[in-house]
C-alpha cells in the first residue's frame, strides 16, 4: 500500500532516532491521531534527548536519509518556539515542503514528558509518543484556535488524565489559566 507523504516522513525520522538510538517522542498532530479526533496534519513534530555536541552526527544522518537541514544549524544556531530550542529539516513531495520540525529536550518540563512517553501504534507504525498529559500541556502552550479544539477533544477521549501532573506543569510552563478553562468546558 502506498504511503502519503508525511507517512513517509514519520517513518523516515521515527526509523532514523531508532537506528542511532536516540530517544524521541513524537508530539504535534501525529500524536493527536493516537490521543484525540485524528486530523489532518502536514508536518512531523518531535521531541529528542540529543546533547547538542551530538547535533552535527544527527543532521549527517538527516542528510543522508535524503533530507534538507539547513546550514545555519550547523554553526550552533538553534530556533526557539514557546521557549523550546528547534531545528527543523525539510524534504519536497507532490510539489510542497515538508517538514519535520525537531524540539531538543532541554527544559524540566521536556525532560518530564520523556520520561513519560507512551510506545503507541500510528497509521499502523509503532512509535514513542508524549503521554496525552504532555500532548495537552503542549497544545495548550502552542496556544491556536487548532490546539485548542485539539486540547478539548483529546480531554473527551481521555476522561482519566492525571489533573494534578496538568496542574503542576501548566504552572511551570505558564498555561494554568487556560488549562483551568478547558477542564471547566469539558466536565
Amino acid at each position: 500500500m502506498a504511503r502519503n507523504p508525511l507517512e513517509v516522513v514519520f517513518h523516515d525520522f521515527v526509523d532514523l532516532f531508532e537506528r542511532l538510538s536516540i530517544p524521541y517522542a513524537v508530539m504535534g498532530g501525529l500524536a493527536v491521531r493516537a490521543h484525540g479526533i485524528p486530523r489532518p496534519t502536514y508536518d512531523v513534530d518531535v521531541t529528542v534527548l540529543v546533547d547538542r555536541s551530538k547535533l552535527p552526527e544527527m543532521f549527517a544522518a538527516i542528510r543522508q536519509a535524503g533530507y534538507d537541514v539547513p546550514q545555519a544549524y550547523d554553526t550552533g544556531w538553534v530556533d526557539e518556539v514557546a521557549g523550546m530550542p528547534l531545528v527543523k529539516a525539510f524534504t519536497f513531495a507532490e510539489g510542497r515542503s515538508l517538514a519535520a520540525d525537531i524540539f531538543l529536550a532541554e527544559s524540566p518540563f521536556q525532560l518530564s514528558l520523556m520520561e513519560r512517553r507512551v510506545r503507541e501504534r500510528v497509521n499502523g507504525f509503532d512509535a514513542w509518543l508524549v503521554s496525552a498529559e504532555d500532548l495537552l500541556l503542549l497544545k495548550l502552550l502552542a496556544g491556536r484556535q487548532r490546539d485548542l479544539a485539539d486540547v478539548s477533544d483529546i480531554l473527551m477521549l481521555n476522561l482519566s488524565c492525571d489533573e494534578d501532573y496538568l496542574r503542576h506543569w501548566a504552572d511551570v510552563i505558564g498555561v494554568r489559566d487556560k488549562l483551568e478553562q478547558v477542564l471547566r468546558e469539558t466536565k
